[in-house]
């Protein structure tokens, strides 16, 4: 099997068949159990239905079940002799968009349903600029049930038309229309006999050979310090001095014997290991967890930076972001105080100001905004207690990404993307 995984969204307007799709594409490429099958045709059958309904597959809310949509984001796993997939399934309503931001943060890849009968809806505008805005590389448009419109070729280039016209706004560096019937299968895992106007790969085929290699920045070299490791061995030689930084690679190459910055400090060394769990390596890259051991005696600890002498991220105190809230109790304002986590490090922050709210059904910005409330979307200028190194989210995803925690309560209530340092 391929160890590359493929982190995929889905989103789109209520009842676009979202969780229909991904039931289809387990069904289909034989990745669910006897057992589960069995069980989602007795309660399909309970519920009166002719046939399985592969949306009970993922819907395992008891409250999606009995409203028929989905609430919570649903992950499901499965794999083909190409490529292992992470499918996040969204919901569509608009108070859930918290819910949306949350699975589609994490994707390389978002599929944008789209029902034929309806065309373009609100919801699927929402979503795809959401997906943008998540700096999400690749979108794939799905025309679901184009059964009911008789699989015509027309109604599908019309769509494919109003969406490209309103992608024109957006950020998008990848965009791909597939025709399908999740309900029938048609064009999800094979090509469908049904659409014989339509030259391009089914869905699946799409999704295993798309390319997310490049995606990755390789150029600027990031390491946020997890933990420091200190065995404290005294019986064993090596292990006596031993002093390891551990953490994910956030970006870039690291390589034994490079020359290194340690942030805050600006201290200079050399990389002398790179441990993994399965011995040394030579090069680090993301997203590999490892333990560095530098040649010099630095006073490092969790949340410091390691990167390249002359490529740092930016050290900054003063951020602007666009931030969705998600707490439902209290909103953001300004002068409002919570807590930061960026990469591993967490510090106090203060709204500084709130530059306008934006509205992502018609992407208006109301700068005349006294805060935000839950699902809302803002841009915000955060002051932090402590230097944070950061990047553009847009360069970075890791290291422009962070959320924000309510310091009373511990929860989470809010999810940034870093857009400058001031």
């Amino acid at each position: 099997m391929s160890t590359d995984i493929l982190r995929f969204a889905t989103a789109g307007s209520v009842d676009d068949g979202k969780s229909t799709l991904i039931g289809r594409l387990l069904y289909d490429s034989k990745s669910i159990f006897e057992d589960q099958l069995d069980a989602v045709e007795r309660t399909s059958r309970s519920r009166g239905e002719e046939q399985a309904n592969l949306a009970l597959l993922t819907d395992g809310l008891r409250a999606e079940r009995e409203q028929g949509i989905t609430i919570d984001v649903a992950y499901r796993y499965f794999a083909t002799p190409r490529r292992t997939f992470i499918i996040a399934d969204t919901p569509g309503h608009i108070q859930y968009t918290r819910n949306m931001v949350t699975g589609a943060s994490t994707a390389d890849l978002a599929v944008i349903l789209v029902d034929a009968r309806k065309g373009l809806q609100e919801q699927s505008r929402r979503h795809a600029f959401l997906a943008t805005l998540l700096q999400v590389p690749h979108l794939v448009v799905a025309v679901n049930k184009m059964d009911l419109v008789d699989y015509d070729r027309d109604r599908f280039e019309e769509i494919r038309r109003e969406f490209t016209d309103f992608a024109a706004k957006l950020d998008v560096t990848d965009l791909t229309f597939i025709p399908i019937s999740a309900l029938h299968g048609d064009n999800v895992v094979e090509r469908s006999p049904e659409t014989p106007w339509y030259e391009g790969p089914s869905l699946l085929h799409h999704l295993e050979n798309v390319h997310i290699a490049s995606d990755r920045n390789l150029i600027d070299a990031r390491f946020p310090v997890q933990y420091v490791v200190r065995p404290h061995k005294a019986d064993d030689p090596e292990l006596h001095d031993y002093r390891g930084y551990a953490g994910q690679v956030a970006g870039g190459v690291l390589r034994r014997g490079d020359e290194v910055v340690h942030l805050p400090s600006g201290l200079t060394t050399r990389i002398k290991r790179i441990a993994t769990a399965d011995g040394d390596v030579d090069e680090a890259f993301s997203p590999m967890s490892v333990t560095l051991l530098l040649e010099d005696d630095i006073d490092v600890s969790r949340g410091d930076m390691i990167c390249r002498p002359n490529n740092r991220p930016a050290e900054a105190r003063d951020v602007q972001a666009m931030v969705c809230w998600m707490s439902e109790s209290k909103k953001l304002t300004p002068r409002s105080r919570l807590l930061v986590k960026h990469t591993t490090r967490t510090a106090k922050v203060v709204v500084r100001d709130l530059l306008y709210r934006l509205d992502v059904n018609t992407l208006h910005r109301d700068e005349a905004a006294d805060g935000l409330e839950l699902n809302e979307i803002g841009r915000v200028v955060l002051r932090s207690a402590q230097p944070l190194f950061v990047d553009p989210y847009k360069r970075n995803r890791a290291t422009g990404g962070f959320i924000l925690i309510d310091e009373h309560t511990n929860a989470t209530v809010g999810a940034g993307m870093v857009l400058a340092a001031d």
